[in-house]
């Protein structure tokens, strides 16, 4: 008989790079005209797991707690309560020092790369601050390493000096992707990073994350609300509703035999493409 532990979607704990169980958080809030405090729940019991190198989408609501989900995975707020494991580590229970070496292993891409780039530094600037933070090479080494992070992502090296206002939309979320590449991370957490592109774009963005994902044996995390797109690249789905996950199964399963009434509800809203070409038409 096998030792391993089963998980959510089926997985082993020797397979999950990541690993929450029931993850709890809240925010204090005042009400507006007698100033009482109050707690908001956003996440409840929230359990997932995610495969070494596999793809892992987050669907649900907006509302249901899948940013806050991300942001406790990436260390930038701490859950009131429950465990988060990363690659063997137990992330809630290190010290700081002993987190520095593994926030270089999660990063993330967000919805808006024009808001997320800082507008005053080059492409160059940029690649390079996140080695600089962590100590790695000289100067002209970490301007070398720019150069190579946007050949990775296609955009040409003459680019180097441009700031982010002087991309285009798609060159923008190459730039984001080749920030959060610097640091050779295991984990990339897309937050909505497709939502704003067009759909060309969101193609080829698309593969170049897939290409990238073969290439680094990278694990992804991807926040949508896009089906169409869920379908498309991710390996297993994982359900949000009510700040909690209801499902997490192979996509093809999923999709096929939803088992949850709320995952049957999401399915029946989205779009088909006769109803798409029928709203062009009219």
């Amino acid at each position: 008989m096998s030792s391993q532990t089963q998980l959510a979607g089926g997985t082993t704990d020797v397979d999950a790079l990541v690993r929450i169980e029931r993850l709890n958080q809240e925010y204090a809030q005042r009400r507006p005209l007698t100033g009482v405090e109050f707690k908001v729940r956003a996440l409840d019991d929230a359990s997932l797991t995610i495969r070494r190198g596999a793809t892992l989408a987050l669907v649900g609501e907006s509302g249901a707690g899948k940013s806050t989900l991300a942001r406790c995975l990436a260390l930038l707020e701490r859950p009131a309560s429950g465990k988060i494991w990363f690659d063997g580590n137990d992330l809630l229970k290190l010290r700081r020092r002993e987190l520095f070496p593994l926030r270089r292993q999660i990063q993330l891409i967000f919805q808006d790369p024009a808001s997320a780039l800082n507008p005053r530094m080059t492409a160059s600037e940029i690649l390079a601050e996140p080695l600089a933070i962590h100590g790695e090479g000289t100067k002209a080494q970490r301007r070398e390493r720019a150069r190579e992070l946007l050949d990775q992502v296609g955009l040409p090296a003459a680019s180097e000096n441009k700031h982010p206002l002087e991309f285009s939309g798609g060159q923008r979320q190459r730039l984001a992707i080749a920030r959060a590449l610097a640091l050779q991370p295991k984990l990339l957490i897309l937050d909505e990073a497709l939502s704003s592109l067009d759909i060309l774009n969101q193609d080829l963005i698309l593969k170049l994350l897939t290409d990238l994902q073969a290439a680094y044996s990278l694990t992804y995390l991807h926040i949508s609300h896009d089906l169409r797109l869920v379908s498309q690249f991710a390996d297993e789905v994982a359900v949000m509703h009510n700040q909690r996950i209801v499902e997490q199964r192979a996509t093809l399963d999923l999709f096929t035999f939803p088992a949850e009434i709320y995952t049957q509800e999401l399915l029946a809203a989205m779009p088909s493409l006769e109803s798409i070409c029928a709203g062009r038409q009219a």
